[in-house]
């Protein structure tokens, strides 16, 4: 009996000691079974059942709770129910589009934008999501990507953009184009509002999506192209009703009111934002663009409880001027991706107690991670059980020759704990890989053969992560980032932390540039000053050669007004790249790094040629 006692005392202190996250780990691996259990019980369901499908349920029990709001406007779920029965129903008798074809939306943030989706959905149509900031020739190269699409919705603001190319687009044969728009600039194209408001609200015939399977293509999602042009990731209905899990596991529920102000086109505001919710039953703060300077009062103002960001966002937001109500909110939660460790102590400090759940995924990837437990820096934490349900490996990665490490047997080498080699995820039935729409020379690109054992195939992620002795797993950077100077690995995310860690800069973008007559790519990163403040030189030396060692220290910086990035706030690199660190090429100031003078000093056009000539030693 006493040491019974003993145990029921001492017993929690030593989990505590030696297993810390024993209770942590053993509540998300719960849930995870839990969730698993409720999409095979889905899956096997008759008829099928679809994330539509949960929508409809979400009709049926809570038809007059808001769904979304936006600019002032409240739709419930019956509203959007019928809102979107309009359309379909308009769409069936004004357009060619018949169940199986596939529709292309060209929209920014708005009401309908979900409205279109799931009136297409009812129809028994594929979707695909068009980044709306995109134009001319990048416009008709995304269309072709999903060949055999006939009918284009297009928001009110992009009538001109498709006017453009509205030849173009009629060659790609999409014959019908309509505008969500009552007031038209061309007869060529139709009045979708006008079209819904003369249709009846009817339930569309379930018979028309008959034939919808759950291999059957849902919607078209394009990667963000941050180093080229962008693809368009097939998401399977297998998919998107796996992906309505995803706010459900980390604790969202009907109650929760979520802030959506990322793009709905891409994978975080669609998958994450919109099918998170319809599987809550929450309600959605829509947003047409991220707005940092208000962010936290519309978030006041509509009781907001759970956040979404994706790379730079919360940085934006702890870069507005300090406010006295910096944290008074209702937010309890934040979700994405992309948050690095400085700016998640920053925004935690500033903004008060916010669970921060980091993930790691990818649009078309098979395999993704959470960091449950909230340890910084993290992007998961791995267990036996996931990775017997999901398998994956970190393998040994060579930079130079931009391919794996292969052992003598022709196989892939795993690396130990606490090092850094390329995430692959092996493709099978319940983490399939389906690939990119009309482009199989990518799709079997990101295919790996014969990783661990001859014959099998792995997803290759492009991703570079590491694994601690904790069993937390971070990202470190992306295998076209990282760079080799002397002989060593770089990564560049490392560099510009340290970087960024100098009180006169906001941003850092760290990449390689090649060099004349030298093997590998040398460092250089892209900065943005702080308002009001300059650019240091002697202090930015000394900094780096610091915290850096010599092979990983930027020799060369360029000072921007202002970062390129994509939609979803990812640094671009290719432009920065191509110009690499000739004066010629750009207006921007150019600095050196110069160990003679201790200092960075501007990089003249006679320094150029010095480099070139190889009078000045690199």
């Amino acid at each position: 009996m006493l040491l019974l006692s003993l145990l029921l005392i001492i017993g929690p202190l030593l989990l505590r000691v030696f297993f810390p996250y024993f209770w942590t780990d053993l509540v998300y691996h719960t849930d995870l079974l839990r969730i698993l259990l409720k999409f095979v019980s889905r899956r096997r369901r008759r008829p099928l059942f679809l994330a539509l499908d949960r929508f409809l349920e979400q009709v049926e029990t809570r038809p007059n709770k808001a769904f979304i709001v936006f600019e002032n406007k409240r739709y419930s779920f019956k509203d959007a129910d019928r809102e979107s029965n309009r359309i379909a129903n308009a769409l069936r008798v004004a357009s060619v589009l018949r169940p199986g074809d596939t529709a292309v939306l060209f929209m920014q943030n708005e009401p309908a934008f979900i409205f279109c989706w799931l009136a297409l959905a009812k129809l028994g149509c594929a979707c695909a999501l068009l980044n709306c900031s995109i134009r001319a020739r990048s416009l008709i190269a995304s269309v072709r990507c999903c060949r055999g699409a006939t009918v284009l919705i297009a928001s009110e603001e992009l009538q001109g953009a498709v006017e453009e190319v509205y030849e173009d687009l009629q060659q790609e044969g999409l014959t019908t184009i309509f505008i969500t728009a009552e007031e038209l600039r061309s007869s060529r194209m139709k009045s979708l509002i006008r079209a819904a408001q003369e249709s009846s609200d009817a339930d569309v015939p379930q018979t028309l999506r008959a034939d919808v399977c759950f291999t059957s293509p849902a919607v078209y999602i394009y990667t963000s192209g941050t180093t080229g042009l962008p693809k368009a990731a097939v998401i399977t209905q297998t998919r998107l009703l796996a992906a309505l899990a995803v706010l459900a596991s980390n604790g969202v529920t009907d109650s929760d009111v979520i802030y959506v102000t990322l793009p709905l086109y891409h994978t975080a505001g669609f998958l994450v934002g919109f099918m998170g919710s319809i599987e809550t039953g929450s309600t959605i703060i829509l947003r047409r663009k991220f707005s940092a300077s208000q962010f936290w009062d519309e978030c006041r103002a509509h009781n907001v409880t759970v956040i979404q960001y994706i790379g730079e966002v919360l940085r934006y937001l702890c870069n507005t001027p300090q406010r006295a109500s910096d944290k008074e909110h209702a937010v309890r939660l934040a979700v994405g991706n992309g948050l690095r460790s400085d700016v998640w102590r920053e925004f935690l400090k500033r903004f008060g107690r916010i669970q921060v759940r980091e993930f790691y995924a990818s649009t078309e990837g098979n395999v993704g991670f959470v960091n449950y437990a909230g340890k910084i820096g993290a992007v998961g934490r791995v267990s036996f059980l996931h990775k017997k349900l999901f398998p994956y490996a970190i393998i040994q990665y060579d930079t130079e020759h931009d391919e794996p490490v292969r052992n003598s047997r022709g196989l892939c080498v795993e690396v130990p704990k606490g090092q850094t080699g390329l995430l692959v995820s092996k493709i099978t039935e319940i983490a399939p890989f389906v690939g990119y729409a009309q482009n199989e020379q990518q799709t079997e690109k990101k295919r790996l053969r014969d990783v661990l054992k001859h014959g099998d195939v792995y997803f290759n992620s492009g991703d570079l992560l590491k694994i601690d002795h904790d069993n937390f797993i971070y990202f470190q950077d992306r295998v076209g980032d990282t760079f080799r100077w002397k002989g060593e690995n770089v990564a560049t995310t490392e560099v510009s932390d340290i970087i960024s860690m100098l009180e006169f800069v906001e941003e850092a973008n760290v990449y390689g540039v090649r060099v004349p007559g030298h093997e590998g790519r040398i460092g250089m990163a892209a900065v943005k000053v702080m308002d009001r403040m300059e650019f240091e030189c002697k202090k930015t030396f000394d900094h780096v050669c610091r915290f850096l060692p010599v092979y990983a220290r930027p020799r060369f910086i360029r000072i921007q007004s202002s970062m390129d990035v994509t939609a979803t706030f990812k640094q671009l690199k290719l432009k920065l790249v191509e110009a690499g660190f000739n004066p010629s090429m750009t207006t921007d100031r150019l600095y050196f790094l110069c160990e003679r003078e201790r200092t960075y000093v501007s990089l003249t056009p006679f320094i150029y040629q010095q480099i070139l000539s190889h009078s000045i030693k690199l």
